[in-house]
């Protein structure tokens, strides 16, 4: 009779996930979950599309070589690593999770349909190493897991480069000089690709690559709406946690303790855990002061899963009610944000509902009392800045403050997510203002779909009117 094997036995060379010994998380296919081999190909042949088309016409360049180099561990002390988190354009582009590595796309495949020669240079296998730090793919396992043409030892990388050098001249070298992911292979880049001078030009890939990741694959949506919702969930949990006296770094744990318990990987950034003044620290991280009776604590947070990023602030009374004042202040702030929510839409850019949150504030700061009634549009919105120093939006993806290349003038398109979050801050200290409403600060956020008609609310399931917050505090009891 024939003797089978667990696959648990069958994958052992594996660095990462797969499907064999994690088949909870990943289908055959995936190369992480959720994302088959079929699209990060896919992203590829786009990358290199767009390198090619941007030199189109150019007769004296032959040839193009993109290099994005993957993440190194960074040590907080001697040998103790900070949790590693993958250079992320490196990972959009094949899924390899392990450090140390590198992906080469060279253009011009004679013997295939696709437009480029795939390379990814990984850590061989190493059983002393490994010993402490954990299996390596190497070679062999990276090649079978990611789908690229090639792989090599990492140690061969300098080689590499020296011999394209040498049979290759009038190409175009895209790699991000001015801010190196990993030294070693920026070392190796300058040394074997720039000194002998025999490339065309130079090019940063960063924004190509950021221009394919602002727009999310119907694959990539769904991750992202795991991800919002793991943290909406959370977010209840954490306002039924929330008590009088309570320190702002216990509801810090307990959002860490509810998204990690839903499977995410860890929390997308530190997050803002503010009670009553310190809210109006916009980016408060010390989280370590006790939220008296009466207080309100603003919390900003989200949670990574599967490389993905939620973000997402909700502002409620810890004493489980919001006073007169409070809430008269949270509606309005409300008020502002479901109006900018309406306006993302294909018809409008980020800037634009940033213009118009400004006007929408200065409207409510108006009904409220805050400044005068008489002012003129430009002290309005003046005002406006003053009481909201922050813009209204960011695009959001796999990482928190996604494609920092993309203006955020253009207008929006479908498939791209976005954050709306306005806010009214209140200082203690400003005697211009009545005093019910002095050391006030309040912030709403949600994560946004953009669509061909109207916006999706990724994260509706979160509470955020004065009702549903208060009834969810209620139930906490």
């Amino acid at each position: 009779m024939k003797k089978t094997w667990p696959n648990i036995l069958i994958c052992r060379h594996f660095g990462q996930p797969v499907a064999q010994t994690h088949p909870h998380l990943i289908n055959d296919g995936e190369v992480t979950p959720g994302l088959t081999k079929s699209e990060f190909l896919s992203r590829r042949i786009k990358l290199v599309e767009k390198a090619i088309r941007t030199f189109k016409g150019v007769q004296t360049v032959k040839d193009h070589i993109l290099i994005i180099p993957g993440a190194s561990k960074v040590f907080m002390t001697n040998d103790i690593p900070y949790p590693f988190r993958q250079n992320t354009d490196f990972l959009y582009l094949c899924g390899f999770q392990e450090p140390d590595s590198v992906l080469v796309l060279k253009s011009g495949n004679e013997t295939s349909e696709r437009n480029h020669t795939s390379c990814l240079f990984v850590p061989e296998k190493d059983p002393e190493k490994e010993l402490w730090d954990g299996l390596r793919s190497g070679t062999s396992g990276a090649l079978e897991l990611t789908g690229v043409d090639l792989t090599y030892d990492i140690r061969l990388f300098e080689e590499f480069l020296n011999n394209y050098c040498k049979f290759n001249s009038g190409f175009v070298l895209w790699y991000n000089f001015l801010r190196p992911v990993q030294q070693k292979i920026h070392d190796s880049v300058t040394q074997e690709m720039m000194v002998e001078s025999k490339y065309k030009c130079m090019e940063d890939p960063t924004r190509l690559c950021q221009q394919l990741r602002v727009i999310k694959s119907p694959a990539e949506i769904e991750l992202m709406k795991q991800s919002v919702e793991t943290a909406s969930q959370a977010f209840i949990d954490v306002m039924k946690f929330s008590s009088p006296e309570v320190n702002e770094s216990a509801l810090y744990a307990k959002m860490d303790y509810e998204c990690r318990m839903r499977e995410a990987e860890f929390l997308a950034y530190p997050p803002v855990v503010a009670g009553g003044q310190r809210a109006n620290i916009i980016h408060y991280i010390n989280n370590n002061q006790r939220i008296k009776g009466g207080e309100l604590v603003l919390m900003d947070a989200g949670c990574e899963h599967h490389g993905y990023t939620s973000d997402i602030t909700r502002t409620w009374p810890v004493s489980g009610k919001f006073s007169p004042a409070q809430e008269k202040l949270y509606n309005g702030i409300l008020s502002v944000q479901l109006a900018c929510i309406n306006l993302c839409t294909i018809q409008f850019s980020l800037d634009q509902v940033y213009h118009a949150m400004l006007t929408f504030i200065g409207q409510q700061l108006q009904l409220l009392g805050l400044v005068e009634t008489n002012l003129h549009t430009s002290k309005l919105m003046q005002k406006a800045k003053e009481f909201c120093p922050h813009h209204v939006s960011h695009y959001l993806g796999m990482d928190v403050h996604d494609t920092g290349e993309i203006s955020r003038s253009i207008n929006l398109q479908p498939g791209m997510i976005v954050t709306v979050e306005p806010g009214i801050y209140v200082n203690e200290s400003d005697i211009s203002v009545p005093e019910e409403f002095r050391g006030i600060g309040i912030r709403i956020e949600d994560d946004v779909l953009i669509t061909e008609t109207k916006p999706i609310v990724l994260s509706s399931s979160c509470p955020k009117t004065v009702e549903a917050i208060e009834s969810v505090m209620t139930s906490s009891s």
